[in-house]
């Protein structure tokens, strides 16, 4: 099985946005641990059942969840997959902020605030 890593734009506008409340956050988080029924979760908060099944929605349309039928009931389980492919997608966003911070580091480490490429740097400056 070939797994796409990339997300797109759409996906990871989507991804983003269900993250963005914390009782989405708290939702997939229990996901993660056990498959749990949509009525399982909507007893552990303070609001109504449509309101859980709107979070729910949200969640399963950036696809971090799968809500599958069981009878009457609808469980619903993360998805490790997207889940995955989120995790790679942050962990790109902090390779580019560490490549940056180690940019800057070593422009600050630089003796007087000067570079290699500082026209003001004498030659016999830099045989010292």
């Amino acid at each position: 099985m070939v797994v796409q890593v990339e997300l797109s734009d759409d996906e990871t506008d989507r991804v983003f946005h269900a993250l963005a409340a914390a009782t989405r956050r708290d939702i997939l988080r229990r996901t993660i641990v056990a498959e749990q029924s949509v009525s399982a979760l909507a007893a552990e908060y303070d609001m109504s059942f449509a309101a859980v099944q709107k979070h729910v929605a949200v969640l399963e349309a950036a696809q971090l969840i799968v809500k599958r039928a069981e009878g009457r009931e609808r469980l619903v389980r993360a998805d490790p997959v997207m889940i995955a492919r989120a995790r790679a997608l942050l962990a790109r966003y902090e390779e580019l902020w560490r490549a940056r911070i180690d940019r800057l580091d070593a422009l600050l480490a630089e003796p007087s605030g000067r570079t290699h490429d500082d026209p003001s740097t004498t030659e016999r400056e830099q045989g010292d």
